[in-house]
């Protein structure tokens, strides 16, 4: 009986995931089993030459439709039922893949913006395929919801991030701040598009979204590098989660008003199109 990762890892979704129609969650739950398993071989504590071994194995399974295997059997179904492009997957496999070294350092805007859409862009995409988004747009939007979420993530996880000796960004709180303005500029410009999503699946986007900016507001609150490190993992409690929820009721209702539909991430989004063409994909 294959785990529910979502269930023990992913809690913040997994509070939103309440909140969607039972058959969606079931395919949400399979999208994360599968980006957790691809995710975890190479965070596992084990020797780089057997990491890669493992990957390339896990990833010519998925490639040669090995269903064995439920997970890959599951994420396959989800592809097919949903019309993802397998080249959406090839983009989060590359993204995993690039963290397999011995070092890994970013060194500029657009290396970090093209890993951020590699890793969790593309699931923020697949997210709204499963959740049936049409309009270019608010797939777009989509994506930079994703990349928001990863930013969180780089910026809550720097040292740990660094104890494995991969530098997404320098371990100073100067850089987590500023991470975290890019990130809250890419989860203003996913907003609007919300509205986009179908009705009965709204709701838990937005509690998944507040939940998660929560958490970059949390580490904002240490306020120096020193608090930050005696924090150890930042998190949102449950009491907050409970507190953003009932402000995205206010969310809902303002989308049903808000005729504003403009996508203001073009020119990131055309730094990650100078390696990766994004309209293929959406």
């Amino acid at each position: 009986m294959i785990k529910n990762y979502l269930k023990i890892y992913a809690k913040s979704f997994n509070w939103a995931g309440f909140f969607l129609p039972k058959k969606i969650y079931k395919k949400c739950s399979s999208l994360y089993d599968f980006c957790r398993t691809v995710d975890d071989i190479a965070d596992q504590e084990l020797k780089l030459d057997i990491k890669i071994k493992q990957f390339k194995e896990f990833k010519g399974k998925f490639i040669n439709k090995d269903f064995n295997n439920q997970i890959i059997k599951n994420m396959h179904g989800v592809i097919d039922d949903t019309g993802i492009s397998k080249k959406i997957v090839y983009d989060l496999f590359d993204g995993i893949e690039s963290d397999l070294k011995n070092k890994v350092k970013i060194n500029s805007k657009k290396e970090l913006l093209i890993y951020s859409y590699r890793v969790a862009g593309t699931v923020g995409l697949m997210m709204a395929k499963i959740l049936n988004v049409k309009k270019p747009n608010a797939l777009k939007d989509a994506i930079n919801l994703g990349i928001a979420m990863q930013l969180t993530n780089i910026a809550r996880d720097v040292v740990e991030d660094n104890i494995k000796n991969r530098t997404y960004i320098e371990l100073n709180f100067e850089s987590i701040k500023n991470t975290l303005i890019i990130a809250d500029s890419f989860y203003k410009s996913s907003f609007s598009s919300i509205a986009d999503i179908p009705i009965s699946c709204r709701f838990a986007i937005l509690v998944a979204r507040r939940v998660y900016r929560q958490i970059g507001t949390n580490i904002l609150s240490k306020k120096n590098i020193e608090n930050y490190n005696k924090s150890g993992k930042i998190y949102v409690s449950i009491f907050g989660k409970f507190f953003q929820t009932i402000l995205s009721v206010f969310d809902f209702f303002i989308l049903l008003i808000n005729n504003s539909k403009e996508h203001d991430k073009e020119s990131e989004h055309q730094i990650i199109n100078e390696e990766i063409n994004l309209n293929e994909r959406i």
